[in-house]
């Protein structure tokens, strides 16, 4: 890309987030990794959906399978599937 077609833009980032883009910074990858996350979520990428959507399921399932949530019941329905179809409503609808 075109150095004089890019424009810059300012993030705040969490500090551990910042020391790995810095790391990324020496071998010159942070800004085309930066540049290509942004431009998959945006674009709505089937890849990043696809990712998006399956560590959503995953979160859901830890949380289903989990015992301790099972027990626990409010409103006669455990924790466990409470909270499970929370986190699946997150999911990208395509």
């Amino acid at each position: 890309m075109a150095t004089k077609n890019l424009i810059p833009y300012s993030v705040y980032l969490p500090e551990h987030l910042f020391l790995k883009l810095k790391g990324l910074a020496k071998d010159r990858k942070a800004s085309v990794l930066i540049r290509d996350a942004i431009a998959m979520i945006i674009d709505g990428n089937d890849a990043y959906t696809s990712g998006y959507n399956k560590a959503v399921k995953d979160a859901g399932n830890v949380i289903y399978e989990c015992p301790e949530a099972q027990m626990i019941a409010i409103k006669g329905k455990d924790l466990g599937a409470i909270l499970t179809e929370r986190i699946d409503a997150l999911e990208i609808k395509r």
